[in-house]
């Protein structure tokens, strides 16, 4: 997955080349890795996206592609839902900032700045909805 994280990723394919069953590979990944195989294959994605933003003038269609991802419109909700800003936002951002680390082997400074993923988007987003209903909730107080 790491190698070719843009590759569609099923459970399915994962278990038959590691020669297991589906539930049991999905069982040991997470064991292995802290989380089930896609976040993992999540994780890698936005850390490959991260760096073609910051690396190249890829425009960011061509990035969401380059990456695995079908449709610009889910790349750029997971994209701020995982990293808090938008993939045009982190491209400014980061090429306007000067890097000290222009020597740093990339695999190095992709786990440097990996997104934490230890809850699934979709928990991430009922969450923020939820701190947002709160936040409503004691304003009308």
């Amino acid at each position: 997955m790491d190698g070719a994280s843009n590759e569609a990723w099923p459970i399915r394919r994962l278990a038959q080349v590691s020669a297991v069953s589906a539930a049991h590979f999905a069982r040991s990944f997470k064991e292995a890795f802290g989380v089930p195989p896609h976040r993992y294959l999540l994780t890698r994605r936005i850390e490959r996206a991260t760096a073609l933003l910051r690396d190249t003038d890829l425009p960011i269609t061509e990035v969401a592609f380059q990456t695995g991802w079908k449709s610009l419109g889910t790349f750029g909700r997971i994209f701020h839902d995982i990293t808090g800003q938008s993939p045009g936002a982190l491209r400014v951002r980061e090429q306007l900032t000067p890097h000290k680390h222009q020597r740093v082997p990339e695999c190095v400074t992709r786990a440097a700045h990996r997104p934490d993923l230890k809850i699934a988007v979709s928990e991430k987003r009922r969450k923020k909805a939820a701190g947002k209903t709160e936040l409503q909730s004691t304003e009308a107080l």
